[in-house]
C-alpha cells in the first residue's frame, strides 16, 4: 500500500492532546512535524478579542505520513479519544520521499 501524507489543522489548545496521542502510538507514527500556522476564512470562527482584532485565529498544523491505513486508523483514534477537537484534515498521495 502506497504512503499518504495526513495534515491536521487544529486549534492551538488542541495540538498538545493531538501531539500525545500521535506519541503513543509509535505503531501508526513514525514521527511527526508541527508548525505554528494563522486560520483565515469565513470557516474560521474568531473568538478571543485578539483575534477578532487581528482577522485571524492560531493553529496548528501537524503532519506526518505513513500507509494509508495506518493514517486512517490515526483519524479514527483523534476522533474517539477528542471527539470535539475541531481537527481539520486531509490525506494525500505521496509521489515521493527520501532525504537529499
Amino acid at each position: 500500500m502506497a504512503d499518504v501524507l495526513l495534515t491536521l489543522i487544529m486549534p492551538d489548545d488542541v495540538a498538545q492532546h493531538v501531539e500525545d496521542l500521535l506519541l503513543s502510538r509509535p505503531d501508526l507514527v513514525r514521527g511527526f512535524t508541527a508548525n505554528a500556522s494563522e486560520g483565515h476564512g469565513s470557516v474560521v470562527r474568531l473568538v478571543e478579542p485578539a483575534e477578532l482584532v487581528a482577522g485571524h485565529a492560531p493553529r496548528t498544523v501537524i503532519r506526518t505520513l505513513g500507509a494509508e491505513a495506518d493514517m486512517r486508523a490515526v483519524l479514527d483514534l483523534i476522533k474517539n479519544e477528542l471527539p470535539r477537537a475541531n481537527v481539520f484534515f486531509w490525506l494525500v498521495p505521496i509521489i515521493a520521499m527520501g532525504r537529499l
